[in-house]
């Protein structure tokens, strides 16, 4: 925008004063040309069009790393009880670019409910040999938590938290097959940033339709299937850069255990 209102700034002078000669005359009419292009680009700027300089920047955030998470569950019409975690994907996103670094991902062995049903895997693209011989859902956290200490997530000066597409994940799915089960819940993930809250902050509208409505009002190509868990990880990492790039600072939704 700077450079085409200065070339638009040198040819308005060329054509105007073709016959000025003067190299002082000709130095005044183009610094007023510069001034006149520099408000202009304020106006602009001031109306949410920054540099793109600016624009390339992302602000700091609050955490060293995001780990983008979003479970698939068994799944049936009525409902099935309880509902069994059967893919579990993680991001690490890097706070300071947004871009991924590492990826957990794992599908997971129901054993209540060890058949998935025709609706369950039409819905999550999650087929029954994709879990049979599958770990079961403690040998999937024991991992996880292998993997959060190799890439350096449990040391206490860095800072991470998970990000989720709502509270379902971890205020309700993860504790609740953990209690059924009579397993710990790990307190990393006790705390989380829903993306749908985020989103509604930066853009001042709730997302009725997650993310495929947070995709939309950002002009986001929506990216693999709804509900693959790995997928929409990808659309939340995603989500989340652009958000960032608008300028916008990412903070703790849920409330403390």
């Amino acid at each position: 925008m700077i450079t085409l209102l200065g070339s638009t700034a040198a040819r308005l002078h060329l054509r105007l004063f073709p016959r000025l000669r003067t190299p002082l005359l000709s130095f005044l009419l183009f610094s007023v040309f510069q001034r006149y292009c520099s408000t202009k680009t304020g106006k602009l700027a001031s109306h949410g069009f920054a540099s793109m300089a600016a624009m390339s920047s992302l602000p700091p955030q609050r955490y060293h790393y995001f780990l983008v998470l979003d479970f698939e569950a068994t799944c049936d019409k009525p409902q099935i009880h309880p509902q069994e975690i059967i893919e579990f994907p993680i991001l690490k996103l890097n706070g300071r670019t947004m871009e991924i670094e590492s990826t957990f991902h794992m599908y997971v062995q129901p054993v209540v409910h060890p058949q998935l049903t025709p609706f369950c895997t039409e819905l999550t693209g999650i087929i029954q040999a994709m879990v049979d011989g599958q770990p079961s859902l403690q040998q999937v956290l024991e991992r996880v938590d292998e993997w959060m200490a190799k890439e350096g997530l449990l040391d206490p000066t860095v800072k991470s938290i998970f990000v989720t597409c709502g509270d379902w994940d971890l205020k309700v799915m993860l504790p609740g097959q953990c209690d059924y089960l009579g397993l710990p819940v790990a307190d990393y993930f006790k705390q989380w940033i829903n993306l749908k809250k985020a989103y509604s902050f930066a853009i001042g509208t709730w997302p009725k339709n997650g993310l495929l409505d947070m995709n939309k009002g950002l002009n986001l190509q929506h990216i693999g299937r709804p509900h693959s868990g790995i997928d929409d990880c990808n659309n939340i990492a995603n989500i989340m850069k652009t958000l960032a790039q608008k300028g916008f600072i990412f903070k703790q939704t849920s409330k403390p255990f």
